[in-house]
């Protein structure tokens, strides 16, 4: 039986000491098709995290939305998305038939949430269709649970830059949250994805040189994001700012921190992380008001790190 990861992975994998239990997991959670508990998963949200590359081989990360039922699934290899990106924002053009794309459901107030990778089969006006590639569970760990409500928000103005930005600084170094898309091109099971990253509010700490740190904490030891990064170290960053609306895409450069790697860099981990990912920001949009959810304060999760810990 081929291996459910491509070279990326393994070689994270084996760095972390699990390669041999993550081949075991992955063997037996990740899959060509859609459980029945997961088609019935995403027909019930209000919102899809969605990774697309554009032709420079650039990953981008965003956010469709609609009413519960706008995703549905006729059958266990293929999930129907009854919504389209608005014209600014960076995945518009991209998603057409035969582009790999990278879809994560959450599910805010249960903290569940279910990945699927794939390739468009069919794309029109009214939305899209993915072939499923991969399809997994991922554990509810450090998700922050949010209750939301629809909202209907006049959408604001689109600011676009590049590099580190007061415009966006804040959004950033308030966030409890963030989604990060990437690939890898192995032909052997490269694909697109997109993954949830959550920790204290700040938890993403801007340095002195200018790169975005995030800490990266204890998962399901697969490694997929990683994994990706090693092989491509572009990704696409997405923000959301749970109070406006506001919409942060942000493309960067990541780089693989590993502890004994610290003392050179002169950088210190936060409590419960077990290494550091580097993120040079590259360009960046900011489309204000344009998520129609409105989010209750966050119920902190469970499994974040105490302080000083």
């Amino acid at each position: 039986m081929s291996s459910p990861f491509h070279a990326g992975e393994q070689s994270v994998q084996t760095r972390a000491g699990v390669r041999e239990k993550a081949e075991q997991t992955g063997t037996r959670l990740i899959r060509a098709f859609m459980p029945e508990q997961h088609r019935e998963f995403f027909a019930q949200l209000p919102a899809l995290l969605v990774a697309a590359v554009d032709g420079e081989g650039q990953p981008h990360a965003s956010v469709l939305w609609g009413a519960a039922g706008f995703a549905w699934s006729p059958h266990p290899a293929l999930l129907c998305v009854g919504a389209r990106p608005q014209i600014d924002d960076p995945i518009a053009s991209l998603l057409h038939p035969r582009a790999a794309v990278g879809l994560l459901g959450l599910e805010w107030p249960t903290r569940r949430r279910n990945r699927l990778n794939g390739r468009i089969v069919e794309s029109d006006e009214r939305g899209f269709s993915v072939a499923v590639a991969q399809s997994f569970g991922n554990c509810p760990k450090y998700i922050q649970a949010r209750q939301w409500k629809v909202s209907p928000r006049l959408p604001g103005l689109m600011l676009e830059g590049h590099g580190l930005d007061d415009r966006w600084r804040g959004l950033v170094q308030a966030a409890d949250t963030l989604f990060i898309a990437s690939q890898s091109p192995d032909p052997r099971g490269g694909g697109v994805d997109i993954s949830h990253r959550g920790g204290p509010p700040g938890f993403v700490d801007i340095g002195r040189d200018g790169r975005l740190w995030l800490p990266d904490y204890s998962g399901n030891r697969l490694f997929n994001t990683l994994g990706n990064l090693l092989s491509e170290p572009r990704c696409g960053l997405l923000v959301i700012d749970f109070s406006s609306g506001d919409l942060l895409h942000l493309q960067a450069r990541a780089e693989l921190v590993w502890p004994e790697q610290y003392a050179a860099l002169g950088i210190s981990a936060p409590p419960g992380a077990e290494r550091m990912l580097a993120l040079s920001p590259g360009r960046w949009m900011l489309r204000r008001a344009r998520l129609p959810l409105a989010f209750a304060a966050p119920q902190v999760s469970p499994f974040l790190p105490e302080p000083g810990a």
